[in-house]
């Protein structure tokens, strides 16, 4: 612009609207879901994500993607947390492992996944068609999971190293930065901290 080589344009100077991070205030209120197809080994990978912590609470490398294996990340996330709280709502895409796309001649559609959720009073959201942020959180997962488990003999050392060593950068604070874990932790309702407290001091930990 010194040089006259640009014109200043007005409609840049104008104010953003600020950026809103959505996210939710407690650890185990809500879950991400999704499947990803490895371009490593080709196998079928799907995590539960905490969308306040960004914490990995069950996943694995299947053979397929389907309902069953699904449900079957929910239960371990209920076995494992479920004596903490227990989870609200579960967010996932309109995929055919969740999501029944065909009704039945009664017009109505419930896949096994929905009603696994709603045996369990979980309330299950459905991402609005092409709508890719709703899931972004787990995408971004995706994107650090290709790129860095090569470096792991199992899938199980990745996410030891994802939720407990890597430092998340969306986990910022004041003061310092956080693991998943660190979050996951803090971010407890002080209710389920005093549980998790007490049930620690019964098992002398």
């Amino acid at each position: 612009m010194k040089n006259g080589l640009a014109q200043e344009n007005k409609n840049k100077k104008k104010r953003r609207k600020d950026w809103t991070r959505y996210e939710r205030k407690h650890s185990l209120t809500a879950i991400h879901l999704d499947w990803h197809t490895s371009k490593i080994d080709k196998k079928e990978v799907s995590a539960a994500l905490d969308d306040s912590s960004r914490y990995v609470l069950a996943g694995d490398e299947f053979d397929a993607a389907t309902g069953g294996n699904s449900i079957g990340i929910v239960e371990a996330v209920l076995d494992e947390y479920g004596w903490i709280r227990k989870i609200e709502q579960v967010i996932t895409d309109r995929g055919s492992q969740y999501y029944a796309n065909k009704k039945d001649k009664h017009g109505r559609s419930e896949s096994e996944f929905d009603a696994f959720l709603k045996g369990h009073g979980i309330k299950h959201i459905k991402a609005r068609v092409k709508h890719p942020q709703t899931n972004g959180k787990i995408e971004k997962w995706h994107d650090l999971y290709e790129k860095q488990r090569i470096k792991f003999e199992r899938f199980a050392d990745f996410v030891k190293w994802y939720n407990t060593v890597r430092y998340h950068e969306s986990l910022d604070t004041k003061h310092y930065l956080q693991t998943p874990e660190d979050a996951f932790w803090s971010r407890l309702p002080d209710g389920c901290k005093l549980n998790v407290f007490l049930k620690r001091m019964d098992a002398g930990l």
